[in-house]
């Protein structure tokens, strides 16, 4: 108690400056000490920091943890863990599965990586960076305290020792020297203990100027360790990715649009194209007589379900032959969504300089050479849809699908430029170039590609089984009959147009009161001609009747033929109705392949006007199956028949309105 009340009067005075304060430390300890104070604060907070990085072994005992059994599981563990519970859900026989299996075990073995590092990490950085921060400079620090004490000790019996030997020079003092010599001795222990702890506190402050190194080290420690775990990581990253890309790439099950048809061919196997294989098959069955094939938009919800169905590999024929536009609608849409268009931009340059030949037999020659540049990959399906197209073209008279009308909506989706063209010159120059470049393939398709094809390669499109309103397209003609077989199984069950295009026609039926037959718009291409004709019956180029047979000239009246058999299809129960609600008999058509019946008298409508011919009409070869013939020998430009029924102008008008609709 003594002690503390001289150390507090000893403070007290140097305060106030009454006393002197004695240094014992040297500058250079005091800058030491300084020092000390900030290495304490930055390694305490470096410690903080790197202990809330470990993911695992926080807070427990150093000695008492293992790599193998850490106090906590890590995240990365608890990932794998769920990741080969998946697999196992998910079964080894799928892709998914397996690919949960693979990285569910390497994230296994990152995390043993991980504990491993960490364990190092907190052995040799953590602990020493804490033993530094907590245990050496705290003691250096209360070393430090400790000696400013002591030489509180030295000043405050000094300070008496000297009030003592003033004292003690009066001469009233009695016995003077006993007391001195007391405060003597006090003063030289204090000045010895003080001296001790000084010297003990000088030898600390060096030393750990002289461990700052091995301090430095730690840093150095962490950053190697790192580094390891790293370097040990990238390996098992590295040894596991080839294994992943060789089971994705083993596995034939991807996407097919918007993929490159070389990529997709190699995957798969296959020569053909998948989406082109199963559009064209399920065509061949049930959509070759469909009107305005590849124009008229499908459907967009069933449009996106079966591209999703083509691009995972599985195809339900029954569900879609319902629907041929759809059928359609995926064909362009994946011949729109490659990388590359299947006439290949590299040789677009070329397309365009062999179309812009105005000889046509030399056209045809340069359009074969390009032709033979395509890649193997890309002329293998270009052949395979040209001879789809021009099978497509033996039922234009259904359809109304021409040559020219299947370049005009399959052009552009074939070849396209390097870069995108602005709205107006794709609508003009460019369409017009593309379809003078597709047309004449599909025309001359025997010539470009010689002999027959087999469409179902793969034999995996059967014909689908139909029920309720579809059961009529189970009677569809095969497209590998000849042609008059399929003429003849197709009048015994006629198909039906679509549901959009009976509608439309039926509105303008009744609006108009008018019987339309068959109609083709290339008569519009020829200048000058006014004359309206019939269209004849399929009948084969060689095989016409004259023009008297085809159309009789009867003043006032007009004849018309009934077909030898009733009408089964929707058309012409249509065209029936309609000719009835508008006050005349329209003209069933005649069986395809069969003889036309010749007309009778007492079916004549009397109140028919008179044929719009003057003279008997100049007749060109149809249309039909015999508008394709081998170059360079070609025939002259087929011309179409049309025949309008009406009691005024308005079929003019109803033509015009029928080409925007079809």
């Amino acid at each position: 108690m003594k002690k503390q009340f001289n150390r507090m009067r000893q403070l007290a005075n140097q305060t106030v400056g009454r006393a002197e304060k004695t240094e014992v430390l040297s500058e250079d300890l005091l800058q030491v000490e300084k020092r000390l104070d900030l290495v304490k604060q930055v390694t305490h907070s470096t410690h903080k920091k790197l202990t809330a990085c470990l993911q695992g072994q926080q807070g427990a005992d150093v000695e008492k943890r293992s790599v193998k059994s850490p106090s906590k599981k890590l995240p990365l563990t608890i990932l794998a863990q769920c990741m080969v519970e998946g697999a196992a859900v998910l079964g080894d026989d799928s892709l998914l599965g397996k690919m949960l299996m693979m990285c569910g075990e390497t994230e296994e073995k990152l995390a043993q990586e991980l504990i491993l590092f960490e364990f190092q990490i907190e052995r040799d950085v953590v602990e020493p960076m804490y033993v530094l921060a907590e245990v050496d400079i705290p003691n250096i620090q209360k070393q430090r305290k400790h000696l400013a004490k002591l030489v509180l000790d030295m000043d405050s019996a000094r300070t008496r020792f000297h009030q003592s030997s003033k004292s003690s020079s009066h001469p009233s003092t009695l016995q003077p020297g006993a007391k001195a010599e007391s405060l003597r001795e006090e003063m030289e222990e204090a000045a010895n203990r003080m001296e001790i702890c000084r010297d003990q506190l000088s030898a600390d402050m060096y030393s750990f100027v002289a461990k700052e190194i091995d301090y430095a080290n730690y840093f150095q420690t962490l950053i190697e360790t790192q580094a390891e775990y790293h370097r040990k990581s990238l390996e098992i990253l590295q040894s596991i990715l080839p294994q992943i890309k060789a089971h994705q790439e083993a596995w034939v099950e991807k996407p097919s649009y918007g993929k490159s048809l070389e990529d997709h061919l190699n995957i798969s196997g296959r020569e053909i194209a998948f989406p082109i294989e199963a559009c064209v098959t399920m065509l061949l069955e049930c959509g070759m007589q469909e009107e305005g094939l590849f124009r008229i938009a499908p459907s967009a919800s069933k449009l996106k379900k079966l591209k999703a169905s083509l691009d995972c590999g599985v195809l339900d024929v029954q569900e879609y032959s319902s629907d041929p536009h759809a059928i359609a609608g995926a064909l362009k849409s994946y011949l729109r969504e490659l990388p590359e268009p299947l006439m290949t931009t590299e040789l677009y340059d070329e397309w365009i300089q062999a179309s812009n030949i105005p000889d046509l037999e030399k056209r045809l020659q340069a359009l074969m050479a390009v032709c033979e540049k395509l890649p193997t990959d890309n002329l293998n399906n270009f052949r395979y849809l040209i001879k789809f197209l021009a099978k497509l073209t033996d039922f234009q008279d259904d359809n109304k699908m021409t040559p020219g009308n299947q370049a005009i909506v399959l052009g552009p989706n074939l070849l396209w430029t390097h870069t995108e063209p602005n709205m107006t010159e794709m609508m003009t120059t460019l369409s017009l170039q593309i379809v003078s470049i597709v047309e004449p393939i599909i025309q001359h398709a025997d010539w470009f590609f010689p002999g027959e094809i087999e469409f179902n390669l793969t034999g995996c499109y059967g014909s689908p089984i139909h029920s309720n309103h579809n059961s009529n397209y189970s009677s569809m003609p095969s497209p590998d009959l000849d042609q008059s077989e399929r003429k003849q199984q197709h009048d015994q069950t006629r198909r039906p147009l679509s549901v959009a295009t009976d509608n439309m026609m039926l509105e303008f039926y009744k609006k108009d009161g008018m019987g339309v037959r068959v109609m083709d718009t290339s008569w519009v291409s020829r200048k000058g001609s006014a004359t309206l004709t019939r269209k004849t019956s399929s009948t084969p180029p060689g095989l016409q009747g004259s023009v008297d047979t085809l159309i009789p000239e009867q003043p006032g009246e007009l004849a018309c033929s009934p077909s030898a058999t009733p009408p089964t299809g929707r058309k012409d129960l249509l065209r029936q109705r309609v000719a009835k609600s508008a006050g005349h008999l329209s003209c069933p058509p005649t069986p395809r392949g069969g003889p036309p019946t010749p007309p009778l008298p007492h079916l004549l409508v009397p109140h028919c006007p008179p044929p719009l011919l003057s003279q008997t009409p100049t007749l060109r070869s149809p249309c039909g199956t015999g508008s394709r013939v081998p170059a360079p020998c070609l025939p002259p430009a087929p011309t179409a028949l049309v025949w309008l029924h009406s009691p005024g102008p308005a079929p003019f008008l109803l033509f015009f309105l029928l080409l925007l609709v079809t």
